[in-house]
């Protein structure tokens, strides 16, 4: 029997900083209903002229200076790249591929690529650890419809969220074992931002604010990310001996202030005032080091942090393809 296909799917990038190629990625990105989820008439309207124009020349300053810190190319497509390497050269019992939701290289393409190898099965396995709509939905969404085009379908297995397996808890264990936490005043587990109406939607009564969603999963927020997140933030400070009053969960990149409370860069330009001097912050929604950690962590937030009075911000290295983060993922498929 032929080899499953395993297909690791990241978020995307734009293919060069230009204004330009950002202008393509984020038309793409934000077309996609699950991200925007208002009808077509408007989003289109909202997409094409009033955020692309103006958001491309910002956002493609920033990539610009990722490129510049990154030898010239996007790390997340690098990451992403050299992750898909070591685990086909770890392992034997796949063939790997990786594809982008967005750009480059297209989910199409790769599931063309796939299509040569006549798998038995094709494993869909999103880089994002908690579930959410806009992300792990988007792409079974996508990547079904296209191979419904196709008149063999093979078993298609779909890995939805792994924020609390034990051996993607650890990979983060290990990431942060360079530093020395007893340095820090605290702990900050930043998560990428959703809207409130989109977390809402998971659950029957279309509220989360009433779930106790901070606290415990239960079977009906058992797919709530901002549950997950509170949960992998938990395991991560328990497998770490942090206390429960040493660290904070909050959200960042946010786009409008209907999203996930507490906000990030409010958070951190606080902290200071309360006598926090030095943090260190995990962003565990990122397996793939992006502009979100490099950047808006990296830089953006480490100068806010200081501004404020702080002394001294730093952020632990998304798992990227470390030794860990590859047998996270081999231990993922076989549990699940």
């Amino acid at each position: 029997m032929n080899k499953p296909a395993l297909i690791l799917i990241n978020l995307g990038t734009p293919n060069s900083p230009s204004y330009f190629n950002v202008f393509k990625y984020l038309y793409e990105f934000l077309m996609d209903p699950r991200v925007i989820d208002i009808p077509l008439f408007f989003r289109f309207f909202l997409v094409t002229l009033i955020i692309c124009p103006f958001r491309s020349f910002t956002s493609s300053k920033i990539y610009k200076k990722l490129w510049d810190l990154s030898a010239g190319e996007s790390p997340l497509l690098k990451n992403t790249k050299e992750l898909t390497l070591k685990l086909n050269q770890a392992q034997d019992r796949y063939n790997v591929f990786f594809a982008m939701r967005y750009q480059n290289p297209s989910i199409k393409l790769i599931l063309s690529e796939i299509k040569k190898t006549n798998p038995s099965e094709i494993i869909i396995f999103p880089l994002f650890p908690h579930y959410a709509s806009a992300t792990s939905g988007s792409v079974y969404e996508d990547v079904t419809k296209k191979l419904s085009k196709e008149w063999v379908i093979p078993n298609i297995r779909f890995i939805s969220q792994y924020y609390n397996h034990p051996a993607f808890i650890g990979s983060w264990v290990d990431a942060a074992k360079k530093y020395e936490l007893s340095e820090y005043d605290l702990i900050l587990f930043s998560y990428h931002g959703l809207p409130i109406s989109q977390v809402n939607k998971v659950h029957g009564d279309m509220q989360c604010h009433d779930k106790d969603c901070e606290h415990k999963i239960t079977p009906e927020n058992q797919f709530c990310y901002k549950a997950t997140v509170y949960e992998t933030s938990k395991l991560i400070a328990k497998s770490l001996k942090i206390p429960s009053d040493k660290y904070l969960v909050s959200f960042q990149s946010r786009l409008t202030n209907n999203w996930l409370e507490p906000f990030s860069d409010q958070v951190i330009k606080e902290l200071p005032k309360k006598g926090v001097k030095k943090v260190l912050v995990f962003s565990p929604s990122f397996t793939s080091d992006c502009l979100e950690t490099i950047i808006e962590i990296g830089y953006e937030y480490k100068e806010l942090f200081i501004n404020s009075g702080g002394l001294k911000l730093d952020y632990v290295e998304s798992l990227n393809f470390s030794d860990s983060w590859v047998q996270a993922i081999i231990n993922i498929l076989k549990s699940k």
